[in-house]
């Protein structure tokens, strides 16, 4: 699997939807205020493979894609939501029945912690994957079809698709270091801008490069 290539090619069109297209940026950004439900909508647009980035249009549809994409995120979420909630849960109830067991407890809490990251982990490489064929198939049931999911992966291969999404949140943490010193060292009002600023743009090269990693099990 080229990254380098892949990242290149997202890039590229993240820069081509943009650039020089100032109305349809406008658009991006009114998309992000909108609690960024149209733009949700928009890269199930990207994950169906549409090249060049399509254009800003039919609102209603972005709209109602975006919330079933927050949907279907959000039922992925769930068991890390109740792994979160348990380990917080017991956390605080073991401290109250036995407050000297300070040590044992945070122990415990850090293992629960450990269980979730590894959960959230797994959730996030099966999601990816499950929102995808959600938009290719338009089927939200597709969204969770495990067997094949897992088979889509088994054909990127484990170790590339890992790789691969290692690659993609390093270039999230470099979007996010960037902010943070408009925020420590210049503004945090300028960094806040500057962050609304890249939603859109960080958005679109994320989704076109899933979109190619998804792509990948058909060269495989």
């Amino acid at each position: 699997m080229d990254y380098a290539n892949m990242l290149g090619d997202s890039f590229a069109y993240a820069k081509d939807a943009i650039v020089g297209k100032w109305k349809q940026y406008l658009l991006f950004l009114i998309a992000t205020l909108l609690l960024t439900i149209p733009l949700l909508g928009y890269c199930l647009k990207v994950f169906r493979g549409e090249k060049p980035a399509p254009e800003v249009d039919g609102w209603g549809t972005l709209i109602i894609d975006g919330l079933k994409y927050a949907i279907i995120s959000i039922i992925w979420v769930i068991p890390c939501f109740i792994i979160a909630m348990f380990v917080i849960g017991a956390g605080i109830l073991a401290y109250v029945e036995n407050p000297a067991a300070l040590m044992e407890i945070i122990g415990g809490v850090l293992i629960g912690v450990i269980v979730l990251l590894i959960v959230a982990a797994i959730t996030g490489l099966l999601s990816t994957i499950g929102v995808i064929r959600f938009a290719r198939t338009g089927s939200m049931g597709e969204a969770f079809n495990f067997s094949a999911i897992l088979e889509t992966i088994r054909k990127i291969g484990w170790v590339n698709y890992i790789i691969a999404m290692v690659v993609i949140i390093l270039v999230e943490m470099v979007f996010i270091g960037v902010i943070e010193v408009f925020n420590f060292v210049v503004s945090p009002y300028l960094g806040l801008l500057i962050e609304f600023l890249l939603i859109a743009p960080l958005t679109l090269l994320m989704s076109r490069y899933f979109c190619l990693i998804y792509d990948s099990a058909e060269t495989a």
